[in-house]
């Protein structure tokens, strides 16, 4: 049966530690594995006891309006099963009375407890249950309907509620108060409903019950079938023989594993969900939060997160550690030019979108019995914002996830430098490394490819490693929101209507940030060209314009936008495989060839395919500062170093037929100096507090971070540890660390 299959993966986690290493009788091991084991047994029966089989009930929430009796209706015909309105079916029967006759005798929070009382007392099998629009805040009740069902949440515009109980000339629903409009309370109500679904049915404006039923019918299936949404390494070989068993992992191993086992990355094995016209117009007014949940859940099966589960992590990532409440709100520069704001989270960077949510996404997909080291390699954000993402988890999961991350020394920027060293807390150290970027990111896949040290440190520490790079899916999937939800606010401000093209233009190093954006697309979002902006470090701009990936002869610049200082970029073979029509074969011989000969060329074809999305160019240091200059002398606004790339490339490529949105990687505030520079003021003070003072006083657009402003008075005498180059240094380190953590 699936479900056990299911679980299964939790014991081949622990199992694979091993398969390098002779273990007789490792008592530590044994135990280790038995927690593992037992902790399966308990996910089966979670999984048995919430699957739709046999008798389980199609339970339909949703407010007043949602035409959840009448899609029930529909849902009982085509299945040919028994419909219960709770309204009409148990209610009034239970009462002897109309609902509304009830309300009126007994007032607001009586009738939800005589209510609940009704539904506590009766139980159905096999049929399809519409609930009022109140019962979900009765949670006895629903914990009673729960058990034998699955809850399908519509979730309906807001306007089309309000027009549907005006033409049903309902005025008052339960807890409507005098003085509370109907809005209000329809918004209040919503959490509620959140708190129950186990799918949600996403209704576009307008939609027949019909078309909502069919929707209904397509949630269930999906709820149902666990395994259809699965994960495939970028280096996978696809069968001959159609019969034998394909390596699938779900979206909870793929997270926990990060890097797949032959060194590729994981994707997804079948398309990306897409969304409707409707549905995306309907997501025009929501809110960040809003909107990154309903994209999420189309992107994670309940199985691995329940919808409630992650609007909570999506609440608490999103909540109050943004200083703007847009989260990534869009601004209009000049022309036809957009800024993406992308770096409004603790950290200051765009990292921070993702960072905030994938540490909760991480420690709930991990067994409980298990502690894990995660390794992360930066280029200057990345580690600020992974210490302090894992800094915000619950204290039992902080005793049981760590994190080391691995900087080049002399190739970031003083101030993420003290920003990284800064950001370590109890359960976070930073460890500066002698040599660049690409060095540490190559070392720590070479690490996770160690079967004999990966194993040695299950048995004799009981802690399993992984990433918390772009190279980890938990850690590349939010990222998608924020570019699906730019363009939705060009729509909401009035630039563009909805179908209208976009083009993107994004400072690149990892690859990451702008594959984000074509999975964007691949959901629905019109974005028309990808524009890939390199800094002197241009070998993704040589690679998009002739299809030769060569690092031959190449030595790594370091530039005043140190984040995409890299020339081996890893979320690349995630858009080749994508483009190659998942050809694992062919990523293994070019990633192969890259490590091996360090260079690779793909065929024309491929070649052509790239361009008719991707135009790439790259931008000088020169050019870089004189960009920082003038957009702050036109527009009162400073660009730090990255998003200053972006602008030069997109002025130069940009065909202006159609609006670009510009994304801003990073606060200025960070690189200081190099602003200041661009700015010509020759007052450089040589503490990062004075610098950021001295620019705030500039009163300019941005204004300052405050939390980078806190952070310097606190950063500047924190120690940490630097290492050599070499691969051994680097596994000691990660031993010792796991010491000191876990034992």
């Amino acid at each position: 049966m699936f479900h056990f299959n299911r679980c299964q993966h939790l014991k081949k986690i622990t199992q694979k530690c091993f398969s390098s290493i002779h273990v007789k009788t490792d008592k530590h091991a044994q135990q280790f594995l038995s927690r593992t084991f037992a902790l399966a047994e308990l996910r089966k029966s979670w999984y048995s006891t919430h699957s739709l089989v046999g008798d389980k009930n199609i339970i339909l929430m949703g407010p007043p309006g949602a035409g959840k009796t009448t899609v029930g209706r529909i849902i009982g015909q085509k299945l040919g099963c028994c419909v219960i309105d709770v309204d009409d079916d148990i209610l009034e029967k239970t009462w002897n009375m109309s609902v509304s006759e009830k309300l009126q005798d007994v007032g607001n929070e009586q009738f939800l407890e005589e209510e609940g009382k009704a539904v506590l007392n009766f139980s159905a099998s096999g049929s399809v249950i519409s609930l009022t629009g109140s019962n979900p805040m009765h949670d006895a009740s629903m914990w009673h309907l729960k058990k034998n069902g699955v809850i399908v949440y519509l979730d309906v515009p807001l306007l089309d509620l309000i027009h549907r109980l005006k033409l049903m000339k309902i005025d008052r629903i339960v807890g409507q108060n005098s003085g509370t409009s109907m809005k209000d309370l329809l918004k209040f109500r919503r959490q509620y409903y959140k708190k129950w679904y186990d799918a949600r049915v996403f209704c576009e404006s307008g939609a027949s019950p019909e078309e909502v039923a069919d929707k209904v019918l397509n949630a269930i299936k999906r709820y149902q079938d666990m395994d259809s949404e699965t994960f495939i390494s970028t280096r996978h070989v696809w069968p001959k023989d159609c019969e034998q068993k394909v390596s699938a992992k779900f979206f909870s191993e793929a997270v926990i594993e990060g890097l797949a086992s032959d060194g590729g990355l994981f994707v997804p094995a079948k398309e990306f969900p897409k969304f409707s016209c409707g549905e995306w117009k309907s997501l025009v007014g929501a809110t960040y939060i809003e909107r990154a949940q309903i994209l999420l859940e189309r992107c994670i099966h309940p199985a691995d997160i329940p919808a409630a589960r992650l609007g909570e992590m999506i609440e608490t990532a999103y909540g109050e550690n943004f200083a703007c409440s847009k989260i990534a709100p869009v601004r209009h520069l000049s022309g036809n030019q957009f800024i993406l704001e992308l770096f409004h989270g603790p950290t200051g960077s765009f990292k921070d979108l993702s960072l905030q949510l994938m540490p909760h996404i991480f420690a709930h997909c991990i067994p409980p019995s298990c502690n894990y080291m995660i390794l992360v390699a930066t280029s200057g954000d990345t580690g600020s914002a992974v210490l302090n993402g894992f800094s915000r988890l619950n204290k039992n999961d902080k005793q049981r996830i760590a994190v080391v991350t691995f900087f080049p020394e002399n190739g970031v920027s003083d101030f993420q430098k003290a920003q990284i060293i800064g950001s370590q807390r109890e359960n976070g150290w930073a460890v500066g490394v002698e040599s660049d970027f690409d060095f540490c990111q190559t070392a720590i896949k070479r690490i996770f490819n160690d079967s004999d040290f990966t194993g040695f440190l299950t048995v004799e520490y009981g802690t399993i490693l992984s990433s918390a790079n772009s190279i980890n899916w938990g850690r590349l999937l939010p990222q998608v929101v924020y570019h699906a939800s730019a363009y939705l606010d060009l729509v909401s401000q009035g630039f563009i209507s909805f179908g209208s093209p976009v083009d993107v233009c994004i400072p690149t190093g990892n690859f990451g940030n702008i594959l984000a954006a074509v999975y964007a697309k691949m959901m629905g979002i019109p974005i028309r060209k990808f524009i890939c902006a390199s800094n002197q470090n241009r070998v993704l701009t040589d690679f998009i314009k002739t299809g030769h990936y060569d690092l031959r002869e190449r030595k790594l610049a370091q530039t005043f936008s140190p984040s995409i200082d890299i020339l081996k970029s890893s979320n690349l073979e995630r858009h080749l495989h994508l483009m190659a029509n998942k050809d694992g074969q062919l990523m293994t011989e070019l990633f192969n060839q890259l490590e091996s000969q360090h260079h690779f060329q793909i065929e024309k074809v491929l070649v052509e395919k790239l361009q008719q999305d991707f135009v790439a160019d790259w931008c000088s240091e020169g050019e870089c500062l004189a960009a920082i200059n003038s957009t702050y002398n036109t527009s009162g606004y400073i660009l730090d170093p990255h998003t200053a790339v972006a602008k030069v490339v997109a002025d130069r490529v940009q065909d202006k037929t159609c609006p670009v949105i510009v994304s801003s990687t990073a606060h200025y505030s960070k690189f200081a100096p190099a602003i200041m520079q661009a700015l010509k003021i020759k007052e450089i003070n040589e503490t990062s507090s004075s610098q950021l003072y001295l620019l705030g006083s500039y009163n300019a657009l941005p204004p300052l971070h405050e939390a980078l402003l806190e952070r310097t008075k606190q950063q500047e005498k924190m120690e940490y540890q630097v290492c050599a180059a070499d691969m051994n240094v680097l596994k000691s380190h990660v031993e010792k660390l796991i010491q000191n953590q876990f034992i």
